[in-house]
């Protein structure tokens, strides 16, 4: 298949662009490099030994993907693009809706007119809100979002849902993200954030690596084992391997479908930090801070549905979610500015 990866050059969509290559599949990217690098495109390119095809452009902008739709032909496209961070969206939620809403809006009206109906969106356990049932199946209720992130999440699945319900010819496959951490293991690629990371792994590897003091680890007084917040952690390299999973669903014509990605263990602030200083010998400073606003105690999920219905599971544990975090960033201090 031909797939296209909006915000193709971020985190999650590196790694998948090496899944899709294994899997035989063909990818075009598309990204305005907004919170990513086109450095990160190119040590993919020498990964898979080819280039990747991209074009620099804000998915809002109608005629730029009028023009990527008209030069190319899709038979689906994975959905990343959106700006991500937690606090972030608390501070300025205008600029949240306004770029996630609109960017999906502006690429499905624009897959409709070039008859390519088929989906897979990069949605958030945050749409469970404080999850009414754990380990979370797909069963689960949404919840009331805490930031206007995970509220665009949530209102965009409606709107997919919405799309498929007046014109059942779509596939719509919604992937609910735990938290990724990790990176590929030759070290190549990794997550880059701008500025203070807003995740827990890369906030520990720039401990790790001098940039930063200490941890700040956000309440010990929840209700969990240590006190503090327990996430089910998942390897990237798992998460990129559950969307060519993904497209088995389409190619089924699923019609609309659910998935949770994760491992189905969770795993305290305070375990990770044991985890990522067992498996690469280096102690990390960390104190405990106030609880953060928007913060719940415990989210870990049930993945038995997307190992019966696409043959996926996770295959990576905590420590090696550990070694190859710190493997990234001992190799890249400064990220992709090297």
């Amino acid at each position: 298949m031909n797939i296209l990866l909006c915000g193709g050059a971020g985190f999650i969509g590196t790694h998948t662009i090496i899944e899709l290559d294994k899997a035989g599949h063909s990818v075009v990217v598309v990204d305005n490099f907004f919170n990513s690098k086109p450095e990160a495109l190119k040590r993919v390119s020498e990964l898979i030994g080819k280039e990747v095809k991209c074009y620099n452009a804000d998915v809002r902008d109608r005629d730029a993907m009028e023009k990527i739709f008209g030069e190319n032909q899709f038979d689906a496209v994975i959905h990343y693009a959106g700006l991500k961070s937690v606090g972030e969206s608390v501070a300025k939620p205008l600029e949240y809706y306004e770029n996630n809403m609109v960017a999906t809006f502006v690429l499905v009206d624009v897959m409709r007119k070039h008859g390519c109906k088929n989906i897979i969106f990069s949605s958030s356990a945050t749409v469970y809100g404080d999850p009414a049932m754990i380990p979370i199946t797909e069963e689960c209720p949404k919840g009331y979002c805490t930031n206007p992130y995970g509220q665009t999440k949530w209102m965009l699945e409606e709107v997919l849902k919405d799309v498929h319900h007046a014109d059942p010819e779509w596939n719509v496959v919604l992937l609910r993200y735990f938290n990724p951490i990790g990176a590929h293991p030759s070290g190549k690629i990794g997550e880059d954030p701008n500025g203070i990371p807003n995740n827990l792994m890369p906030y520990i590897t720039q401990v790790a690596v001098g940039k930063r003091e200490e941890l700040g680890v956000f309440g010990n007084d929840y209700d969990t084992p240590d006190g503090t917040g327990v996430r089910d952690y998942i390897h990237v390299c798992d998460l990129a391997a559950g969307h060519v999973c993904a497209l088995k669903a389409i190619e089924r014509n699923c019609g609309l479908a659910v998935y949770n990605l994760g491992t189905g263990h969770g795993y305290s602030v305070l375990d990770v930090v044991k985890a990522f200083e067992k498996a690469n010998g280096i102690k990390i400073k960390y104190s405990i801070k106030p609880r953060r606003a928007g913060d719940i105690a415990t989210c870990y999920c049930n993945p038995a549905k997307a190992k019966a219905e696409l043959g996926w599971e996770a295959h990576y544990g905590i420590e090696e979610m550990c070694r190859d975090s710190w493997n990234w960033q001992k190799n890249n201090p400064n990220g992709y500015e090297d």
